[in-house]
């Protein structure tokens, strides 16, 4: 008989009708059912085939360890595959569809692999497959790859919505069974922050399952009031919450099933819970016994059977059996019975049951000391075939549906995922959760005990140590009366298979993995616990072995003649189940999944035409097409050639900055470069290189000396975040004596460069001092005025090999300036020019990026090894730059590559081989580091590094790549290509000045999305002064300076860093204004760096704020009051949180950030 529904009871909500397909079939359940519980009402017990044999299967366990009904949902164009059908609530609309099969669960082409059974025992494929080999790629691989896999994603782009948060709590409470309930209501009634999680969709674990007594209620009314309790003491309470991490420090990672419809879209939310104090009520899983076909539809645990009855009314037949090893088949015959199913027999293994009399007395059949051996039935249980153990005789009993017991695994798998192993509890013949750690206590079942008034126990204990620790004292705690169906005697005895069984028995349901496999690993060789899940693949289905695993021990200890505390347990590692790998990517998805900076111009670049890359976070300008350019090759070829005609305008604003002063700032960069940066004039520049430790180069650039103890430092963009760091390092790690100060200005300046032999005439045109080359020769940095008035920086730097210079101004004045010089240009033709072409001219020219330093190569192999100092005493890296190997001949060297041909091409990354040799590693004369069409040339070209390059000058060289089919003849030339250009050319001709405008606010700020309504709002917060404060040694120094200035009075003061201060103006106040206010009260030396332009304040108001930030921060806001302020990560992205108010917040975010951080902020306002 098929099973189906009693006609009353259960949990569910009958007035609640929902429709929902199945494989293409419609049919109704309704609200309270999950899609397995649904499916066994509607008579569908075959769910799934399983991995290797695609044997029939249906539900065995339940929950989120149930390895065999695995489904497919589908949303439109989503396919979310192997998701349990215990765990998908049942939703209407909700499509569905089974896996593993074809052409259809009910016919699976793929069961004929049971007959191959014989020669797919475990390891297989480790024994077969090995001849010929030739048939490897063209037949083995290909069938074993279409073979491999259960569910099918889908193809189109996942339309769902995924959100993370963080929180904070006293006390997280893992489960919310008797145990987990009372460590709750224990924590809470003293004050304490609660956050409590449960996996299922309404909690109360075993006490909604079961039949029990709590007091004057039943468990599912102990459990409502409970709820309400805690709901109304203000603790946290998460449904379809799956904790699934412990990590070091408190650290929790949990993931919740979100309905869309009442979360802004969301469909799952990862939450990172940091806790003081953690409670592991996670419960215990219930073991499958193993014996012949017990892998038939129809075979379900018995406490599966017993919460599907009990909860949503789920008739398992007509006829049912009971195989158990303990009390729990006993109370699920109690309940069939009680509902009016017939129970054919309870089948015991053992002699002495303490249950026997009672079953009698209710009119049970209990077979004390038999065992099922076999299953009868093909495609659903049949009749089950019983041997007892005394005589030996067998019975066949008519059955159609079997619930199985054999006892109960604590789940310690939390407890565990930091490397503990758990305890073996011989005598009961479990596993059991590791000392406490970390704040981690398990209680409950989860602990080892299984009787209601212990579990319940449990959780006021385990609650009041952590309120102990926590310094709390407990209010005093009544444990109510219970009453158990059970009795309250659970017990049961070890059977980890029965040895009588003939067929097949499964002790690793999904992979098929059955006992003789266990027995052949260890027959081979592979019995240790870690070789045997490997060989096998016990425990490496979805279940992750939650179901199998600990039979899977016992077995492997019988077959070693050993015990299961010598074979012991796999590694426990997060995630405690499959987590969506959407879920943990939460939001930074698209062009959203790093952050993204936009240099200062990037809304001028916009204006202009460009076209944007990804170059690591930045936006960067490609190239600018305009009409009758076919391509970027166009618009780059137009624009080099315009730069060496005439002029061109590029965005050099994302190069590294880093201010460096103090009476120190010249010794200390005598330290870290490999040239003397000590003997630099105030208001010069010079090329400078950076060592690692170990001798590579680690960055390029330029050293400017602004004034005595002032330097500014520029770095490549790929290595500004490398650089600072190292240089933060040497400060405070190497030197902490030097009196020297750093800090990052990147976002303080737009950067922009004039190169080509009009250049000087164009700077002329917007600076007010005289740029003549005389004035202002080359590798000079001065402050300049402009024509305008505004102050600015003026570099005479070129990386284009041309005429050219570096012109910085406020960030907020970029655009505005790069008009200005586009407007002085025009009679020179002058155009923007991008990355493109950028690249095109320093190649041409043989400059380096990071393609050419990559980290394995030193001065000398780029041909500057003169830049190393041999007069200096010493210098980062230099001890090891010494070393013998970094001195060979045979090293790579930079050379230039023409090809013979200029219609062959080259091509960065291809390697290097002499004419006529094999490609091979031995042969290998190195690679391709940058390669480009050079317009100037009508040719490709390359730098690359070549063994002895400076050597083979004129020699013909082969370029490989048998990736991309190239094998190009290149003649090996020098790196520079074009002849240096004259830069001390006089302007031809003088024009009128042009005046720049000079806004208050970029516009790449302005109109910064804020689409957050309430319960939240996002503004951009007034222009106001933002300092440094430089001078003052200690950070308390510099805070107890603040404060005589009167700075913190305002709260105006902000701790960003260590050893780093900054203190923020009023509105509408100026940088001067600022530092008139504070320098009177200042200490000697102090100074005060300008950051009003590298910073942006955005302000975060209403009662949603604290949803917002939680989205972003791990702050705790519940201790972060008005007034407080500190630097925390919003995402990936760096800011300066301040609490204003109760409930405004202001976040002070660099500059080339801000849009991204509001276009974040602005998302998550929608799911607050």
């Amino acid at each position: 008989m098929s099973s189906s529904r009693f006609s009353s009871g259960g949990l569910i909500d009958r007035s609640r009708t929902i429709s929902f397909s199945f494989d293409g079939r419609r049919l109704e359940g309704f609200a309270g059912d999950t899609l397995a519980s649904a499916l066994l009402a509607n008579g569908v017990r075959l769910m799934g085939r399983s991995f290797k044999y695609h044997r029939p299967r249906g539900l065995v366990s339940g929950g989120s360890s149930e390895p065999n009904a695995l489904v497919t949902v589908i949303d439109g164009g989503r396919r979310e595959p192997n998701l349990r059908a215990s765990m998908v609530e049942l939703r209407e609309g909700l499509t569905a569809e089974s896996q593993n099969r074809w052409p259809s669960l009910a016919t699976d082409v793929g069961a004929v692999n049971q007959l191959l059974s014989p020669f797919i025992g475990a390891g297989f494929y480790y024994k077969t497959f090995m001849w010929p080999a030739a048939l490897w790629e063209k037949f083995y691989e290909p069938v074993i790859r279409r073979a491999a896999g259960l569910g099918r994603a889908g193809h189109d782009p996942d339309t769902a919505r995924f959100d993370k948060r963080w929180a904070h709590c006293d006390l997280l409470v893992i489960g919310s069974g008797p145990a987990g309930l009372m460590a709750a209501l224990v924590a809470a009634r003293a004050g304490a922050r609660v956050m409590l999680c449960d996996e299922m969709a309404s909690p109360g674990g075993r006490l909604i399952r079961d039949r029990v007594e709590i007091g004057e209620t039943d468990g599912p009314g102990f459990v409502a009031d409970a709820v309400a309790e805690l709901e109304g003491l203000g603790a946290k309470l998460l449904t379809r919450t799956t904790v699934f991490g412990a990590y070091d420090s408190g650290v929790y990672g949990a993931v919740e099933r979100l309905d869309p419809a009442e979360a802004g879209g969301a469909n799952e939310r990862v939450w990172r819970v940091i806790a003081r104090r953690a409670v592991m009520a996670t419960g215990a899983e219930e073991r499958p016994l193993v014996f012949g076909n017990n892998d038939r539809p129809g075979v379900m645990t018995a406490s599966l059977m017993r919460g599907l009855a009990n909860g949503q009314a789920i008739n398992p037949g007509a006829r049912a059996a009971i195989f158990t090893t303990g009390s729990s088949g006993h109370e699920t015959a109690r309940d069939l019975k009680r509902l009016g199913v017939e129970v054919a027999a309870v089948i015991d293994c053992r002699q002495d049951i303490p249950e026997a009399d009672r079953a009698a007395s209710e009119g049970l059949r209990v077979l004390s000391g038999h065992l099922i051996t076999d299953v009868g039935g093909r495609g659903a249980v049949a009749a089950v075939h019983v041997l007892n153990t005394g005589n030996g005789r067998t019975e066949t009993v008519p059955v159609d549906s079997l619930a199985m017991s054999g006892g109960w695994s604590p789940v310690v798998h939390l407890s565990c995922q930091r490397g503990d192993r758990p305890a073996w509890d011989g005598e009961r013949g479990l596993f059991l959760p590791p000392a406490p750690r970390d704040g981690l206590e398990a209680a409950g079942a989860a602990n080892g005990s299984f009787d209601l008034a212990g579990c319940l126990a449990e959780g006021v204990a385990a609650a009041t140590r952590a309120l102990g620790a926590l310094g709390r004292k407990p209010k005093k705690t009544a444990l109510p009366a219970v009453r158990e169906a059970s009795g309250g005697t659970p017990g049961f005895a070890t059977l980890w298979h029965v040895k009588e069984a003939k067929a097949k028995a499964f002790v690793d349901f999904q992979n098929d993995v059955t006992v003789s496999d266990l027995g052949l690993a260890v027959r081979e060789g592979y019995g240790h616990v870690e070789l045997a899940k490997r060989y096998t693949t016990t425990g490496m289905a979805t279940d992750q072995g939650k179901t199998g695993n600990i039979n899977a021990i016992g077995i492997l200890a019988e077959a070693r003649g050993t015990t299961p505390d010598q074979v012991g347990t796999t590694t426990f590692r997060p995630f405690y189940t499959p987590v969506s790998i959407g879920a943990l990517a939460g939001q930074n998805v698209g062009s959203h999944y790093a952050p993204v900076r936009r240099s200062p111009l990037h809304h001028w670049a916009e204006r202009h035409g460009a076209v944007f890359i990804e170059a690591g976070q930045w936006l960067r300008a490609s190239h600018f097409p305009i009409e009758g350019d076919a391509g970027w090759k166009d618009a780059c070829d137009r624009e080099t050639l315009a730069v060496r005609a005439g002029v061109g305008i590029s965005d050099a604003s994302t190069l590294g900055k880093i201010d460096v002063s103090g009476a120190d700032a010249a010794a200390f960069l005598d330290r870290v470069y490999t040239g003397t940066m000590s003997t630099l004039a105030v208001g010069r520049a010079r090329y400078g290189l950076m060592l690692r430790e170990d001798g590579m180069l680690m960055d390029d650039g330029t050293a400017s000396r602004l004034a005595e103890d002032h330097y500014l430092v520029t770095t490549t963009t790929a290595a500004a975040g490398e650089v600072m760091a190292h240089l933060e390092f040497c400060s405070q790690a190497l030197w902490p004596e030097m009196d020297v100060n750093l800090a990052s200005v990147t976002d303080q300046w737009a950067q922009i460069t004039i190169a080509g032999p009009r250049a000087r005439e164009v700077v002329a045109r917007v600076v007010a001092e005289d740029v003549s080359d005389a004035s202002f020769p080359f590798m000079t940095a001065r402050p300049v005025t402009l024509h305008s008035g505004l102050e600015a920086r003026l570099f005479r730097i070129s990386f284009s090999g041309e005429l050219g210079y570096e012109l910085a101004v406020p960030f907020q004045h970029g655009e505005a300036v790069a008009d200005a010089l586009l407007a002085a240009g025009e009679p020179f033709g002058a155009a923007p020019y991008g990355l493109e072409a950028l690249n095109v001219l320093r190649i041409e020219k043989g400059f380096l990026t990071h393609a050419e330093i990559d980290g394995r190569v030193t001065p000398g192999d780029l041909g500057l090894g003169k830049m190393v100092s041999a007069k200096k005493a010493d210098f980062i890296g230099r001890a090891m730059l010494a070393r013998e190997g970094m001195q060979r001949e045979d090293r790579g060297q930079l050379v230039g590559l023409v090809p013979l041909k200029p219609t062959q091409r080259i091509l960065a990354g291809a390697h290097l081989l002499e004419v006529n040799a094999t490609p091979s590693m031995a042969n290998d004369q190195g690679h391709v580091a940058s390669a480009c069409w050079s317009p100037h040339l009508q040719s490709p070209i390359g730098l690359a590094m070549l063994k002895r390059g400076r050597d083979r000058h004129g020699e013909t060289i082969v370029v490989w790549d048998a990736v991309r089919g190239l094998e190009t003849e290149a003649r090996v030339v020098d790196p520079v290509f074009l002849p240096v250009a004259d830069a001390g050319i006089e302007p031809e001709r003088r024009l009128a000045p042009v005046m720049a405008v000079t806004p208050a606010v970029s516009m790449l700020l302005k109109d910064l999305p804020s689409s957050i309504e309430a319960p939240a709002r996002m503004e951009l917060l007034p222009s106001a002064p933002v300092a440094l404060l430089h001078g003052v040694r200690s950070p308390a120094a510099r805070l107890a300076a603040l404060a005589k200035a009167g700075a913190l009075g305002d709260g105006t003061a902000r701790v960003v860093a260590p050893g780093q201060v900054l203190a923020v103006g009023r509105a509408g106040e100026s940088f001067a204004d600022l530092g008139e206010r504070l320098a009177a009260d200042l200490p000697a030396g102090a100074r005060l760096l300008d950051l009003g332009g590298a910073r942006v304040r955005i302000g975060l108001s209403g009662a949603g704020a604290r949803g917002v930030i939680a989205q972003h921060s791990a702050i705790d806001l519940d201790v972060f009051g008005p007034g407080a302020s500190a630097p925390t990560l919003f995402g990936h992205v760096p800011v300066q949180l301040t609490a204003s108010g109760a409930d405004s917040y202001e976040v002070m975010v660099f500059s080339t950030y801000a849009r991204d951080l509001a276009e974040s902020l602005s998302r998550a306002g929608a799911s607050v």
